[in-house]
């Protein structure tokens, strides 16, 4: 079976090639550094330090993996091909909620760099996918978890 794509922005790739970095440089020496302390303190049986240094580990090992993965399989996303016409991936949007007569602005992006606190959604989440392919001017309804909800699309930028 073949690894499914990670769409990335360039944002998004540094930032995941700058943590891979960061963890096999600065955590594994750290956390390699734990591991001795902790065996020195004697009998690893009742040391907690060890145990956790060593789930530590584990976690950076994985989250390693993870991102290497994430990485090999990355289709990053090129600015010149991000519109300002139509919604799509990389697509800077200005939302306007008419219900509650607020304006927001969502970044969509692939699921792997989605972080909706910071208007960063994915273009797999109900939102997202409701966006995709459509226009300034547009009036959108979409399904939320608070029940269906209508927005106009006011402008569209990368």
């Amino acid at each position: 079976m073949a690894d499914k794509k990670v769409v990335l922005t360039y944002d998004g790739l540094k930032k995941m090639e700058d943590e891979l970095e960061t963890l096999k440089t600065v955590k594994r020496k750290e956390v390699a550094e734990k591991i001795k302390e902790a065996r020195g303190q004697g009998d690893l049986s009742e040391n907690a330090e060890y145990d956790a240094a060593k789930e530590e580990q584990a976690e950076i090992e994985a989250r390693i993996v993870v991102l290497e993965k994430m990485l090999r399989n990355a289709e990053v996303i090129d600015d010149e091909d991000v519109s300002n016409d139509v919604v799509g991936l990389g697509s800077t949007v200005e939302l306007y909620d008419i219900e509650f007569d607020e304006i927001m602005n969502y970044t969509i992006v692939g699921s792997a760099e989605a972080d909706p606190m910071n208007g960063r959604i994915s273009n797999e989440s109900p939102v997202g996918m409701a966006l995709l392919g459509h226009t300034t001017g547009e009036k959108i309804k979409i399904d939320t978890p608070d029940g269906e909800a209508e927005f106009e699309v006011k402008s569209i930028r990368r």
